[in-house]
């Protein structure tokens, strides 16, 4: 049997107007042919499908179209268009709308509350109020009637019942001569046109992130072709192509530096302000800023595999899907409306056999309707979410998903893996002792060192290419994982690792090179042996150099409340020497890289919630085991698809960042959904006890959604923490 071939698909959605709509569509989405997985953001209008390569998508558009909406599916270009530009078509229609409306109710509010009535000014109010229902207000009750069409209800629901009840009255009371109020429902309609402005240009404000990526990119290249230098369109480079890059320029996308040195501003993408120096052979990126020499780059990766798209594609991810607190959020929407309307009945049906008034049941019936709109309820994780994310971005940190923001308020314990996290990876070799001539010494070794691909061995390779030392090529080479390697050069076979190796290979240790591998463990060297027929015949070190944010992020993780773990592979003393310098007590050292998730599963059964840093290979198993998995962006691939959060550069500070901005971004979630259930709650009897007038509740509707976003907005001053 073929095995299926999942896509992802994206599309925009039209007609949302609240948190029940996005339930509803993702609820029917979900249940189409082909479809495994379905999530519709309300805040960002988008909803994405998991969907088998075979379903047809028109089928998915024709479902969602019977029950009200629209979906259009967005191909990335598209997409990104849409990001930027969707809430400022939103906000300036909204403004139209509104400055027509208002045009209208303010006329009618004066003649309502100052002229003195009479036949002829409440004609005057029944021609103002009804354009402004059916024209300026007919968005809410198109969708009204779609919705009924499909026995649902939405906030439209409430909000089109509402003011065509309050019209619908106010020409029943002008033929009879009852008391009239035709300037609450043309003022329910302006305040809510009023609160949507205000709503789009704030999540306008929340979504810029996005925008300020797409922005950073290059917009065009320099490339070298058929010997000379044009100026193309970035988006024409291709893979291959050798572009050139002048001091100020930015670097089109992603590729190698085949010609020159310069310092890079890589700020835009890691948030480190300092620059980096590059020079021949290094790997640069696009949108990166080139700040001196004049550079010649072979490029690697275009398009949607640069760098840049990456990052972009993590944020939009992030905002896209939703934290657990907003599945129970959606559920409440979904039944909410319904239960809204059956309340306002009830209290409309209360009050006139209460009072036999007409006119104030009515008056209180529509009041409950407009105060209860979910519009907040649906705003309060997504924005939240949407600032959050794109703020790490700007500051080097990629959260990958909305449950990173709820499980990081929990931990308490930060493990970190020492190589590439709290030290730079880059081991150097320095020292050597050796009982024969240290150039054929470090020959022999430094060919099998060379030859493992290890990151000591690197270190080794250099240090003996520095020193001018040709090396050679291994006829044969075993990597013994977590010991050293083994390989045979010019017929010799060479042993170079840890004491144990040496002792299982029957190598006896001499006394003089045992005491200088304790000297230089003692001072936190990574130290090992190296020997052949049957004989040590030398001991080197090689050094890592410790990150000069380790130290104070340690600090700030403790003054945080989490426990510090530094687990490595060295012996105990190097481990303990390098932990010493930056400040963590708790070291777990001598661990085979297969073993770094069991010490993590080991601190989950003591019930601690477990964060592992991490950047290597090796480091997978651990990152996807934690209960959060933090990968260091400069290391591997594979490593940063375990990881939770992305850090892009190595900088340990980042942890702590980004630790605090996921939790201040859950906690200003739980303040968002405080204040929308409390509104509702608190609002929902002061209308039905008759103490809140229709206009009142429409007002305070409408900025109660914005009131939301606007705290979410406060996000984005978050600083990085050092």
């Amino acid at each position: 049997m073929a095995q299926s071939v999942f896509v992802t698909v994206k599309f925009d959605v039209q007609g949302m107007t609240c948190a029940s709509c996005a339930a509803r569509i993702e609820r029917v989405l979900s249940k189409q042919d082909g479809v495994h997985e379905a999530t519709v953001n309300f805040a960002g209008h988008e909803a994405r499908a998991v969907l088998d390569s075979h379903t047809d998508v028109v089928s998915l558009q024709s479902a969602i179209e019977k029950i009200g909406y629209i979906l259009h599916p967005l191909v990335p270009d598209q997409e990104r268009e849409s990001i930027v530009q969707r809430y400022s078509q939103e906000a300036l229609s909204q403004r139209r709308m509104l400055v027509l409306s208002a045009l209208f109710s303010i006329p009618l509010m004066v003649l309502a509350m100052v002229v003195e009535q009479s036949m002829v000014t409440s004609i005057a109010q029944l021609m103002l109020a009804t354009p402004v229902v059916f024209i300026f207000g007919w968005q809410f009750h198109r969708a009204f009637i779609k919705q009924l069409m499909t026995f649902h209800a939405t906030m439209d629901t409430l909000i089109s019942v509402g003011t065509l009840t309050a019209w619908g009255y106010s020409v029943w009371a002008l033929i009879f001569k009852e008391a009239i109020f035709f300037e609450t429902s043309g003022m329910i309609i302006t305040l809510i046109l009023l609160g949507r402005y205000f709503e789009a240009r704030a999540k306008g404000r929340a979504s810029q992130a996005i925008a300020r990526l797409v922005e950073l990119g290059a917009k065009e290249a320099r490339v070298v072709r058929d010997g000379q230098e044009l100026m193309i369109q970035a988006a024409d480079v291709r893979r291959g192509d050798h572009v050139v890059v002048l001091p100020g320029e930015k670097i089109p996308t992603d590729g190698k530096i085949v010609i020159g040195q310069s310092s890079i501003d890589e700020s835009m993408l890691t948030g480190e302000s300092m620059p980096v120096d590059h020079q021949i052979g290094d790997c640069v990126f696009g949108a990166t800023l080139n700040q001196q020499g004049r550079l010649e780059i072979e490029v690697t990766q275009i398009g949607s595999n640069s760098a840049l798209s990456k990052i972009i594609r993590l944020v939009e991810d992030a905002q896209a899907s939703k934290a657990p607190v907003q599945k129970l959020v959606d559920r409440i929407s979904g039944t909410f409306v319904p239960v809204v309307i059956l309340i306002a009945l009830v209290v409309c049906a209360g009050w006139l056999m209460g009072t036999g008034d007409i006119a104030t049941a009515i008056r209180n019936g529509v009041a409950v309707l407009i105060i209860a709109c979910p519009c907040a309820l649906g705003l309060a994780t997504p924005t939240a979410i949407m600032v959050g994310s794109g703020r790490g971005a700007e500051l080097g940190i990629l959260f990958k998903n909305a449950e990173v923001f709820e499980q990081a308020r929990a931990i308490k314990t930060v493990i970190f893996d020492k190589t590439g996290t709290l030290t730079h990876g880059a081991m150097t070799l320095t020292n050597v002792e050796t009982d024969l001539e240290e150039s054929k010494f470090l020959y022999l070794v430094g060919t099998v060192e060379a030859a493992s691909g290890h990151p000591i061995g690197k270190g080794v390779a250099l240090g003996v290419e520095q020193r001018d030392i040709e090396l050679g090529t291994p006829e044969k080479l075993v990597s013994i994982t977590g010991m050293g390697v083994v390989g045979i050069v010019d017929g010799v076979e060479v042993v170079a690792g840890k004491r144990e190796l040496m002792l299982e290979r029957g190598l006896d240790i001499p006394h003089h090179m045992n005491a200088a591998f304790q000297a230089w463990e003692q001072e936190g060297k990574t130290t090992f042996f190296a020997g052949w027929d049957g004989q040590i015949r030398g001991v080197l070190a090689v050094a890592d150099t410790i990150r000069s944010s380790a130290e104070p992020s340690v600090k700030m993780l403790r003054s945080m409340g989490a426990d510090t773990v530094m687990v490595t592979g060295d012996n105990h003393q190097t481990a303990e020497a390098i932990a010493g310098q930056v400040g963590i007590t708790q070291v777990i050292a001598e661990v085979l890289p297969a073993e770094k998730a069991d010490h993590v599963k080991e601190l989950q059964k003591q019930g601690k919630a477990v964060a592992f840093v991490g950047d290597g290979i090796n480091d997978a198993p651990a990152l996807s085991t934690a209960d959060l998995g933090i990968a260091v962006g400069t290391g591997t691939d594979v490593a940063i698809e375990a990881g939770d959060i992305v850090l892009m550069s190595g900088e340990p500070s980042l942890v702590a960042t980004a630790l605090q901005l996921a939790q201040a971004t859950y906690s200003t979630i739980r303040q968002n959904l405080f204040w929308a259930f409390f509104y509702n709650i608190a609002a929902i009897p002061l209308a039905a006890a008759g103490f809140l007038d229709p206009m009142v509740a429409a007002g305070a509707m409408a900025f109660s959604s914005v009131s939301v976003v606007t705290n979410s907005l406060r996000l984005r001053k978050y600083e990085m923490v050092y």
